[in-house]
Formats: structure tokens, C-alpha cells, sequence
């Protein structure tokens, strides 16, 4: 492959296999849906995403809960899993990928401080496997545009990771 970019090797990988994923974020604002769609040919893998800035269109769009968004508040693993399960079975993907953070300069606190991010990949299973979801837990340094670029790249490198795990 002459494209060594995550975003790439992800579409190679989900291509030969024909395999499909679809994101849902928050912190990225829609970043990682469009370095995914800016690899020439994604429209073969990349079903579409869902901005969810709120807890409101979390709860709406992506169906997480009340209890999950009052227990452990937007920013956290219960919820960065329920984003990448939601998205991945309501489009019917194969894969979901999900992010919610505090990009900055404001949002956070002492427990959650800005640059934190929970970043959540979650497959339906297949030739055996079970479905299953993994959250990571990442915290970046920066300014706003720094942090959210920082969290796309980590998003894409764990997702390609857990795609060539699974093949």
C-alpha cells in the first residue's frame, strides 16, 4: 500500500474484508468522520456517523441513558461504549467508533480535566466471535485544535489495531 495514513489502512484492511464502519462523536465535532472520508474510495466502507455534542442528542441519537450520563457524566467509559455500540448496530456496521472528551479550552474539572477523552471502538462479531466494545482512556495536552486532532489519530490507530486483531 502506498498510503501508510491510518485512515487508509483502515479502509484497505475494512475493503479486503468487506467489512464496514460508522463513527459517533462528540469532542471531534465531525473530525473524524472526515479524515475517515477524506481517503478517496471510503464511500466502500464508511456508512456515516452521528454528532452527538450534547447529552441531550446522546441520549436521542445514540440512545444512552439517563442513569449512564447522571452516574458517570457524558465524558466516561460507560458512555464512550454505549456511543460505539449504538452507532455500530443502528447503521448496521460491522464496526463503531466512538469519541467523548473535553477538547478544551473549558468543559473539564479536577476528576476530568480538558484533553481527556474516552475513545470507543465496538464490533458486531463475526466467523465465531462474539460482538464486543473496548473503551481507552487518553488524556491530551494542547489548544482546542491540537487536543481534537490528537484525539483522531489515537481514535484511528486503536480502531486499526482492533480491525487487524480481528482479521
Amino acid at each position: 500500500m502506498d498510503d501508510d495514513r491510518p485512515a487508509a489502512r483502515i479502509g484497505a484492511a475494512l475493503r479486503e474484508r468487506g467489512e464496514t464502519l460508522a463513527v459517533a462523536e462528540s469532542c471531534t465535532g465531525g473530525l473524524l468522520g472526515s479524515t475517515i472520508t477524506g481517503v478517496a474510495g471510503s464511500s466502500d466502507y464508511f456508512v456515516g456517523g452521528v454528532i452527538s455534542y450534547t447529552e441531550r442528542t446522546k441520549r436521542q441519537l445514540l440512545a444512552v441513558s439517563r442513569e449512564s450520563l447522571g452516574r458517570h457524566g457524558a465524558v466516561s467509559e460507560p458512555v464512550a461504549s454505549a456511543m460505539a455500540r449504538h452507532i455500530r448496530d443502528e447503521t448496521g456496521a460491522d464496526w463503531g467508533v466512538s469519541t467523548t472528551g473535553y477538547a478544551g479550552p473549558t468543559g473539564g474539572d479536577t476528576d476530568t480535566p480538558v484533553g481527556t477523552v474516552y475513545i470507543g471502538i465496538a464490533h458486531a462479531g463475526s466467523d465465531g466471535r462474539d460482538p464486543y466494545a473496548t473503551v481507552e482512556h487518553h488524556r491530551f495536552e494542547g489548544d482546542r485544535a491540537a487536543v481534537k486532532e490528537r484525539i483522531v489519530e489515537q481514535a484511528l490507530r486503536s480502531a486499526l489495531s482492533e480491525i487487524e486483531s480481528v482479521a
